[in-house]
Parts: C-alpha cells; structure tokens; sequence
C-alpha cells in the first residue's frame, strides 16, 4: 500500500465496501499493537455488540490480503496481526516469560542482501518471529523466568 494512500482507498480498489465492520477491526488493531484473533474481538466488543468472532477472522484475513495488516505467528497455534502503518519490523520472542519485541527491518537488512545473492531468496520480514531467551530470562536463576519467579510454569 503506498504511504498516501489510505485504508478507504485500499478497499474500494480492491473491490469491497467499507463497513463499519471492517474499520472497527482495523482500529482494534492498531489499538492493540500485536493481537490475537480473540483479543481483537475483545477489543471490538467493547464498541460494538453487532459483531461476531467469525466476522472477524473474516475481516483479519481481508485485511491482511490487502497489505493493511499482516500477521505473525508469536502465539503457538494462533496468528498475531498488527498494522502496516509505520515501519516494517520483525519479532524477537522469548520462550519463557513470551516477552515480544519488535525490531525495524533494517536490523536483519545485511542478511536479507545474503539471502538474495546466495539464494535468490526474498525475505518476508513482516511474518519473521525468531524464538530465544530474552536478556532477563537469561540472567534469572536457572528454571525461573522474568514472569515466573518460583520456576512452576
């Protein structure tokens, strides 16, 4: 989507109607930053009644489609979207306390020109989620994570 151009005219080129709908979901998720299906739904909930979680699977996978939105795959088993606006960025993810962090492409941007020359391959940085162990995790006593202080997961 270019930078001008805005989510209204993204639609209507694409062919679909803009439905309060589509712009609570959109909102909801700018809103949230990273979320789950559910969680956008929550969010959505709170503005409106009318609405229901099928409707918004529908609306994220639309959304997403159309470059308004992408997703990631942070939560085991269930994609997190966030919005296009901005900048592109890729996710740093701890196994232990689920701590994400978001990272500008340009981070990984020697790498990509690697994967290209070598591989002819073009990185999708958007949908990139790299697992470890965050910095506090990895200070904590063995077993013991930032958000779990006994070690009882």
């Amino acid at each position: 989507m270019a930078d001008s151009e805005t989510w209204q005219e993204t639609l209507r080129a694409g062919g679909y109607r803009l439905t309060p709908q589509r712009e609570l979901v959109l909102t909801a998720v700018d809103t949230l930053g990273h979320a789950t299906p559910d969680q956008v739904y929550a969010e959505v909930r709170r503005h409106s009644t009318a609405i229901n979680l099928s409707t918004v699977y529908r609306t994220l996978e639309l959304l997403d489609e159309l470059g308004l939105i992408r997703h990631a795959h942070i939560e085991e088993r269930t994609p997190t979207y966030h919005s296009t606006a901005g900048h592109e960025h890729f996710h740093l993810v701890c196994h232990h306390c689920r701590n994400v962090i978001s990272l500008s492409s340009e981070r990984i941007e020697r790498f990509r020109r690697e994967l290209v020359d070598e591989h002819g391959f073009q990185v999708d940085v958007g949908h990139l989620t790299i697992f470890g162990t965050c910095a506090a995790c990895a200070a904590a006593p063995s077993g013991e994570s930032r958000d779990d202080p006994d070690g009882s997961d």
